[in-house]
């Protein structure tokens, strides 16, 4: 360690004063009371004495004849050819005089949206559940061809210039936008220069940017019911007025929805989340004309268009859009992984200005060299080549899990296969809550969603969300016993 650790040794009581003689005595006790109060914690490696001298300004044998003393006392212990470390003083107690202040203080409150965000954490616990069965929304992870990666990130660091280490273009870089531009006029029928395209970290993020430039206190919008729990939580802390619209067999239906001046509608229309509904041509043009007389935006998340549309193409209400009310939401996390954290954002012209003003103003940019992988990646066709083995192995998971969730936990749950996403309903047949099953299931690092969490009003919705393809057959297949454990435990 060649920590410089005299700011650490001042705050314990370490100082230079001609009028004291015996400064290692003085070091020794700054060091001692570092050592006591776990500034400097078991196991800690010293700096060299050399360099400790060094930084300290004083002579290399006063460091030395300090050290002589703590290594007496059993503070630290010296490892041949390593140097010295702190050891464990759990026997140890040492008085600190520290004053205590007259009246403690009061702190500034939190804003209305600061109490919003800490209160509505939805799934909290589930981030730390270390198996990924059967959580929603998650590609084939084991498929993943990580030495490409890998290839391209090392091409990357190889041909950097300083300049590259500076500051990058809060839109995304160039290659990246041209890209993404090509890739979505082959796959989502979307003509679009790449510079109306942004590069954010994801859908949630896409999200976050567009809402918080559109939105004020109160301000209404219409939401698809049921919906994906992350943005109506954004949405409400917020501070917006969600007016709910029931979603049918043809997607978003917006009759009876009659509210004043509605900033915008929020809709997935190629894979209504959750239940898995593509939204009819009709309908689309219904929702677009809907949105023109009511003079508001229209915001689509195509978070699983690939998965949703690789049998039977549907174009996006982006494509279908000649006013630009759409804004256009895209991810690469649901195709390769959620840990890449990339997305991107399609904006009519009028709300790039904002958009990137509060972009730049708040996380600035996605890391250049994430970018740059990712625009080799497309260009160079390994994304194609991987989307055709994460279809076919989406495919082939899900035939799996349906066969083995209907043959183990068929006397629990109803399977609702006609899902088009990268999960399915199970519907529960007994009395069981689903948040309890929910819960339980949890408490096994199995990772479900409750059906009814993602409803705005009440409802008698009583099922799981449930993932099928983030792992191998083999997981699958040993994850479902365990549900029919826990199952018949209950």
């Amino acid at each position: 360690m060649h920590f410089n650790i005299k700011g650490l040794l001042e705050r314990n009581g370490f100082f230079l004063d001609a009028n004291q003689p015996q400064i290692y005595v003085n070091l020794y006790t700054a060091f001692r009371k570092a050592i006591l109060n776990r500034s400097l914690e078991n196991g800690t490696k010293l700096p060299p004495s050399r360099v400790l001298a060094m930084d300290l300004g004083i002579s290399r044998s006063t460091v030395l004849k300090a050290i002589d003393l703590l290594l007496v006392e059993n503070y630290i212990t010296s490892k041949r050819g390593s140097g010295y470390y702190v050891r464990a003083t759990e026997d140890k107690k040492i008085r600190l005089n520290i004053s205590a202040l007259d009246h403690k203080g009061g702190h500034p409150k939190l804003s209305r949206q600061g109490i919003a965000f800490s209160e509505n954490n939805l799934w909290a616990g589930q981030d730390s559940i270390k198996e990924v069965a059967f959580r929603p929304g998650l590609p084939p992870l084991d498929i993943f061809p990580v030495q490409i990666w890998k290839k391209l990130i090392d091409d990357y660091w190889k041909r950097i210039t300083p300049s590259e280490l500076s500051y990058s273009d809060t839109k995304g870089l160039q290659c990246l936008r041209e890209n993404i531009s090509q890739y979505l006029k082959v796959y989502r029928n979307i003509n679009c220069s790449p510079d109306r395209i942004i590069v954010t970290t994801g859908s949630l993020h896409s999200l976050f940017l567009v809402s918080s430039i559109l939105l004020e206190k109160n301000d209404n919008i219409v939401v698809e019911n049921p919906m994906y729990p992350m943005a109506h939580s954004l949405f409400k802390n917020l501070g917006a007025a969600i007016q709910p619209a029931p979603v049918d067999d043809e997607g978003i239906n917006l009759k009876g929805i009659n509210c004043t001046n509605p900033k915008f509608v929020y809709t997935t229309p190629s894979c209504q989340y959750p239940t898995g509904v593509k939204m009819s041509m009709s309908r689309r043009f219904q929702l677009l004309n809907w949105a023109a007389v009511n003079e508001t935006y229209i915001i689509e998340d195509d978070f699983n268009h690939e998965f949703s549309n690789w049998e039977k193409p549907l174009g996006s209400l982006f494509g279908m859009d000649l006013q630009e009310r759409v804004v256009y939401l895209g991810t690469f996390n649901k195709l390769i992984h959620p840990s890449l954290r990339l997305g991107y954002i399609i904006l009519p012209e009028q709300l790039i200005g904002p958009v990137s003003g509060l972009y730049q103003q708040s996380s600035r940019f996605v890391p250049r060299q994430d970018q740059k992988a990712m625009s080799a990646f497309i260009e160079k066709d390994y994304l194609n080549k991987h989307l055709r083995k994460v279809i076919d192995t989406a495919q082939q998971r899900k035939e799996y899990f349906v066969e083995q969730f209907n043959t183990i936990l068929g006397d629990w749950f109803q399977l609702e296969t006609s899902c088009l996403g990268l999960h399915l309903i199970a519907h529960i047949k007994k009395k069981q809550s689903d948040l309890y099953i929910e819960q339980k299931l949890m408490d096994q690092n199995i990772r479900v969603h409750a059906l009814s969490r993602y409803y705005i009003l009440p409802n008698d919705a009583n099922g799981l969300v449930m993932g099928f393809c983030s792992v191998n057959q083999k997981q699958i297949k040993e994850t479902i016993r365990k549900i029919g454990e826990v199952m018949g435990q209950l």
